[in-house]
């Protein structure tokens, strides 16, 4: 099939999502509409070969890159099936990031870094990706890739089994690992453990302060330290600087561990493959974190269903707190389903090592001082999706984004105090998709003093406030692509808004209403925004805060639309990130009405 037969067979709502997603419109007038020029070879595209990213349980990346292009009306489709199906689904087009934003090593000289992902797919699944580059001026090129989900890691069969008990008297020796004869203590069992072992922890204190682990398990046959399950297995670091330190260390997990009394709980610099799975981590400064590594040689972190509990206090009284949950960089890392309390940043970003490729999704994440998730310092296909984030100065951070995609989507945020979402430092390449915010203040504003903000695309979010305007911006805001999400003022749909005569404030203009804002041609170019009630719109009963100090139960937070809202049925299609919405079309924010709620936090 000739790409041009295969773009013809795409329905039309996707060609012109299409055109917004590689090339975003113009926010900010016709000349900074216009992509960043690239130099010397022409207007024709001369494609490299396309790259499949780190997978990960539920995601697939791809970058593309592609020399020339000059004037940039070239376009990537995507389509993707499971390996042995037939029938071919939809996904956006790759992304086009700005070659001024990406980082040096993802830079092409005289082209183009395109990238991309599918998500929501099947763990341990083979899929067949299709990419098909259009271009009038030639060049235009297909190509197929065969990717596989990662899978979540399980315990292999044949491990052996060697037990430990806290260190005792030094008369009795470092033990075996025998169930008579246990390991007694961390370092006794550390220093003889080889790939496929299996250690399980018993019951009580294991005070000795950093526990070094420099032994290396291999691939499919990985060491794990493992709670016994017959009382709490503490690994207390004594109020030192570090517990666990495991930098550089691949294929080891721990699980069913507590780890408390230490600056760093848990540090793995430079690692792979590491898990650490259902622990209870008693935060004073850092729970976990794993940097400095980079995009090959730290991969396939996998942080899930843990409870990291903090020290700070709701609501933020000292600034920001250097106090976080999960720091990560490298790429294909899962951090998934954990509960993260009492914190500055739940997951913080970081610039040692950046982030890529990676997926962070389904966390319960309340009273983050700072940001409840930080997605600052990403380079290519970093998804946060699906978290529920209460109690925040902000929600989620870009600060910046190197260019993208980093995929915001079906998160729910409830009372922040700042912004839900914070696009700050000259940040690049976000994409925006049916989230929730409720807060008092300004539905959403985006403060980042005269600092541009480039290639950023929202769609079919909800965000509901207290005050006017809807929507206000202090950043340049260049080629960006806000068409289509809805608000929600106090009283009768848009009454707010109406009263104080403002909608928006977008690059030093204001727009008294969604029409006259979609009449300039400016922030709006085809759907214009949705204005709904600020009450009515969750079947919880849910409303802004009246008070935002009050600290409100993650519990409670349930932003399930009402069948009643305006908000239902008011979205536009985006292939695989609204597939099988229900009646007319997909519904604003996080949730499709009559589905159940995600759940947040630890798995049973």
């Amino acid at each position: 099939m000739t790409t041009a037969h295969w773009r013809r067979r795409l329905p039309r709502v996707t060609l012109l999502l299409a055109a917004v997603t590689l090339v975003a419109v113009a926010c900010s007038g016709a000349a900074a509409g216009r992509p960043p020029a690239v130099a010397g070879t022409g207007n024709a595209s001369q494609p490299g070969e396309p790259v499949a990213e780190p997978s990960t349980f539920l995601s697939l990346g791809i970058r593309w890159p592609v020399r020339g292009d000059a004037n940039a009306d070239a376009s990537i489709g995507v389509r993707y099936r499971r390996r042995g199906e037939t029938v071919w689904q939809e996904a956006l087009p790759l992304f086009r990031t700005d070659p001024k934003s990406v980082s040096d090593e993802n830079r092409v000289p005289d082209g183009w870094l395109f990238a991309g992902s599918i998500v929501d797919l099947v763990p341990d699944t083979g899929y067949e990706v299709a990419l098909a580059l259009s271009d009038p001026d030639g060049g235009s090129a297909e190509r197929t890739l065969t990717m596989r989900t990662a899978a979540e890691p399980r315990e292999p069969a044949g491990m052996r089994i060697r037990h430990v008990v806290p260190a005792g008297p030094a008369d009795r020796g470092p033990g075996t690992g025998a169930a008579g004869d246990p390991f007694r203590g961390l370092r006794a069992a550390q220093a003889a453990a080889a790939p496929g072992d299996l250690f399980l922890l018993h019951t009580g204190v294991y005070a000795e302060r950093t526990w070094v682990i420099d032994h290396h398990g291999a691939p499919g046959r990985p060491i794990i330290y493992r709670g016994a399950g017959d009382g709490e297995t503490i690994l207390d670091g004594g109020g030192g600087e570090r517990l666990v330190s495991a930098n550089g260390v691949r294929h080891v997990w721990l699980e069913g561990l507590t780890l408390r009394r230490a600056n760093f709980l848990f540090v793995g610099h430079s690692g792979s493959n590491f898990v650490i799975r259902r622990c209870r981590l008693e935060v004073v400064g850092t729970g976990i974190t794993a940097i400095n590594g980079g995009y090959n040689e730290s991969r396939g972190f996998v942080i899930t269903d843990n409870v990291l509990q903090g020290p700070t206090r709701w609501p933020r009284s000292q600034g920001i707190e250097d106090i976080n949950g999960v720091l990560i960089t490298g790429a294909g890392h899962v951090v998934a389903y954990n509960r993260m309390s009492n914190l500055g940043d739940g997951v913080h970003g970081t610039e040692h090592g950046r982030l890529s490729a990676s997926d962070i999704y389904n966390n319960d994440i309340e009273a983050s001082t700072d940001d409840g998730i930080e997605g600052d310092d990403s380079d290519t296909n970093v998804r946060i999706f699906r978290n529920r984030i209460t109690n925040a100065l902000s929600g989620i951070s870009a600060q910046p984004a190197h260019g993208g995609p980093l995929y915001i989507f079906r998160n729910a945020i409830y009372n922040v105090l700042y912004s839900p979402f914070k696009l700050h430092n000259d940040t690049s390449g976000v994409l925006i998709f049916h989230n929730t915010s409720v807060r008092s203040g300004i539905p959403w504003h985006i403060e980042p003093g005269g600092e541009t903000v480039n290639d950023v695309v929202t769609r079919n979010n909800l965000f509901i406030g207290t005050s006017g305007p809807a929507l206000r911006s202090t950043g340049d805001m260049v080629r960006c692509d806000f068409d289509r999400d809805g608000y929600g003022g106090a009283g009768a749909p848009g009454s707010l808004f109406t009263i104080s005569n403002v909608f928006a404030e977008w690059n030093e203009q204001t727009y008294g209403t969604p029409a006259s804002a979609r009449r300039a041609g400016v922030l709006y170019r085809r759907y214009g925004a949705v204005l709904v009630d600020a009450r009515g719109n969750f079947a919880s009963g849910l409303e802004a805060p009246g008070d935002p100090s009050t600290r409100f139960s993650s519990a409670r937070t349930d932003l399930r639309l009402a069948p009643g809202s305006r908000a239902v049925d008011a979205g536009i299609v985006l292939p695989n990130f609204n597939d099988g919405f229900t009646d007319k079309a997909p519904d604003l924010g996080c949730c499709e009405l009559g589905q159940p709620l995600p759940h947040y936090g630890p798995r049973p």
